[in-house]
């Protein structure tokens, strides 16, 4: 059997092995590109739940496991880490009840885990991480009456995922074509190999695998997207408002800890709370998790307020604003829309995860007495790419792309700060869908994801944004118009190898059309016409280039003079984007 405390030993000692091989994971990402960033995306998924598991220690297993999954869905980052949480949040669940367990409810655990990875996947693809999280648990439930250990089951699982991933190349024809296991899958199965290397370690129970010190505040720092750039909002709602208008004027928010009562309290009636809260208040939000109630209100009488809450357990993080004297403040020349952008940031810095092993519920913010009907949160990699994004109906730009892809928890912040009342979100990347989606679930709020893979995408999407119309036609709209921009990308290789009849060398630019590197050459200005030519092979009228942090200006007037020649009757339109790792970046309508 094994506990809580057990159960943390694994989890420490799997993130360290993903951690020591983070690296190693990354390099079999099969395109050769310069940021492939599967075991990065993982490293700091797990390490996001490491850190919320050394916060919340617990010998129960149940407990234990809530904790890391806690951990893993808000630091999820790209599509491996979302899978990876997924795969933990089903585990987690399945254990929540039990202190210790053993070889059958692990089994049990594990396979629910996979249930709910793949339910979070609209188009599941065999010979991924799902393939090997599928076998490796299908194989323990086959053992698991007659595995006499939980030691015994994960070595199980640990060899029988080796097996699955080892044969993901047989499943995935580009994995064989390259010569690689799927990446995922081997980040999984690094985690697996440290679960099953500490349950039979003869170290004793008490005895840390790995410190504290090993997973400090700053780790991972490094690569987290904060808001790159926000919109500047038109006039604000305050400035029409006289300050005597604002009736309800403390903004209140706590929580009910109805653990530490230290007494048997009454059960708790939502609605009549509610409607208490009502009588001297407005804006009102009331979550109950668990043992943990959330509440925000905007009331005439704190003090009524508090004894409201008083008989349902201990009040804990109290928080209370007098917003007359916020308007005042304001009114006095702050200049809001100059500052909406570093507003957001420390908003995002700020904002606290709930306890109570519930996700952050988003509200709007509360000084803004007037929502918007929509607001649109991207993410790009680039100031000139966020600007160009913020000058198109986009409110918020998140800093991310390929090497530093935002976490759900990213998200969520990002949607807690945007006064709106609906909320769309382009990923452009198709590594952060998942993450975005996920967020959107969470949020509380209505959001929808627009699936854009790149910023091309994203911009038509953007573009295609009309404000007096529905939720629903406006997102068939943004969808319609990121499918009919062809993309491409040009970067530098950072390995020798031949995919789709195409020999790479390491140094050489890589055309990429969507998903296929269809052109690799050592001159980028040969690459970027060969890519274009291709690309302009189904016809087009627009193409746009986005510059890059790298992008040779000799190079840009003779890919724009070509382009005009060669293709006359197509325009050319040339745009900063300042991107990283990709001196150019084609768009074609």
């Amino acid at each position: 059997m094994i506990n809580g405390t057990d159960f943390s030993r694994m989890a420490a000692a799997g993130a360290e092995s993903l951690q020591r091989n983070a690296e190693y994971v990354n390099a079999l990402n099969v395109f050769p590109v310069p940021d492939g960033d599967t075991g990065t995306n993982m490293n700091l998924t797990m390490t996001s739940g490491m850190k919320e598991l050394q916060s919340k220690p617990s010998p129960s297993l149940g407990k234990a496991a809530e904790a890391l999954s806690k951990g893993l869905l808000m630091g999820a980052r790209g599509n491996s880490g979302v899978i990876l949480s997924q795969l933990f949040r089903g585990f987690s669940k399945s254990l929540a009840a039990l202190d210790e367990a053993g070889p059958v409810q692990l089994a049990a655990a594990l396979q629910n885990g996979v249930d709910m990875a793949y339910k979070a996947v609209v188009k599941p693809v065999e010979g991924t991480i799902l393939t090997v999280a599928r076998e490796a648990a299908k194989h323990a439930v086959q053992i698991a009456r007659r595995t006499a250990t939980a030691d015994e089951l994960m070595r199980e699982v640990h060899d029988k995922a080796n097996e699955a991933l080892q044969r993901t190349p047989d499943q995935l024809p580009v994995l064989k074509q390259v010569g690689v296991v799927d990446s995922g899958g081997q980040g999984l199965v690094f985690i697996y190999e440290g679960f099953a290397k500490v349950l039979s370690s003869e170290a004793p129970a008490d005895e840390p695998i790995i410190t504290e010190a090993a997973w400090p505040e700053d780790v991972g720092m490094s690569a987290q997207p904060a808001v790159l750039a926000a919109r500047p909002a038109p006039t604000s709602a305050q400035s029409k408002l006289a300050t005597g208008d604002i009736e309800f004027l403390y903004d209140m928010e706590f929580f009910i800890d109805r653990k530490l009562a230290g007494r048997t309290v009454p059960a708790f009636d939502e609605r009549r709370f509610k409607e208490a809260l009502a009588k001297d208040g407005d804006s009102i939000l009331v979550i109950e998790s668990d043992d943990v109630i959330k509440v925000h209100v905007h009331s005439r009488k704190p003090g009524d307020v508090l004894n409201l809450a008083l008989p349902y357990g201990e009040l804990i993080d109290i928080h209370i604003l007098n917003m007359r004297e916020q308007h005042r403040d304001l009114l006095e020349g702050e200049e809001h829309s100059a500052s909406q952008a570093h507003q957001a940031a420390e908003a995002m810095a700020a904002a606290e995860v709930l306890t109570g092993g519930v996700a952050p519920q988003s509200v709007p913010p509360d000084h803004v007495h007037e929502l918007a009907p929509y607001g649109i949160i991207a993410v790009a990699m680039g100031e000139g790419i966020a600007d160009i994004l913020l000058d198109n109906n986009v409110d918020i730009v998140l800093s991310g792309g390929q090497t530093m892809n935002p976490s759900t928890e990213d998200f969520l912040k990002a949607i807690e700060v945007l006064p709106a009342e609906h909320i769309y979100l382009l990923p452009n990347n198709g590594n952060i869908i998942l993450a975005a989606e996920q967020a959107a679930e969470l949020s509380g709020r209505s959001v929808k994801v627009i699936p854009t893979r790149t910023v091309p995408q994203g911009l038509a999407a953007a573009l295609a944004f009309k404000e007096e119309e529905s939720v629903e036609r406006n997102a068939d709209w943004m969808k319609r118009a990121a499918d009919s921009v062809r993309t491409g990308q040009v970067t530098q290789a950072v390995r020798d190898t031949n995919i789709d009849d195409v020999s790479i060398r390491e140094g050489d630019y890589i055309g990429i059309r969507e998903k296929a590197i269809v052109v690799s050459t050592a001159d980028l200005l040969e690459t970027c016409r060969t890519l274009l030519d291709r690309m302009l092979e189904d016809g087009g009228d627009l193409i746009t280039v986005l510059t890059g942090e790298d992008a040779d200006e000799n190079v840009t007037q003779e890919l724009v003079a070509w382009a005009t020649a060669a293709h006359a009757d197509v325009e050319v339109e040339v745009l900063a984007g300042g991107q990283p790792l990709y001196p150019y970046l084609f768009a074609i309508e």
